[in-house]
């Protein structure tokens, strides 16, 4: 069985956190079961690696349309900062 392809993070607003340079670089992110982003950091400092697109390694919330064994299935992953923390905008109830 070959592995699906991670969806990339196509955009992320927060600018506050340590993996966003010009754009997400954490290597994968999680999302949580809130459907927020599980790797927010807040610092100044930078972090990643500047030559990565970073990807969803996984998905903890299990009512989303795009979750299928705990795995994302959408196109491309959008975040941006909420009342509650740092959004999933990509989320979609089934």
């Amino acid at each position: 069985m070959t592995a699906p392809i991670m969806p990339k993070v196509s955009a992320c607003a927060v600018s506050d956190c340590a993996y966003n340079l010009d754009g997400c670089r954490a290597y994968a992110v999680t999302v949580n079961t809130a459907s927020e982003c599980g790797t927010y950091i807040p610092r100044d400092i930078k972090a990643g690696m500047p030559q990565v697109n970073a990807q969803v390694g996984a998905c903890q919330r299990a009512s989303c349309a795009h979750n299928m064994d705990l795995e994302c299935t959408a196109t491309g992953v959008r975040f941006a900062r909420s009342d509650a923390g740092v959004e999933c905008l990509t989320f979609t109830a089934r």
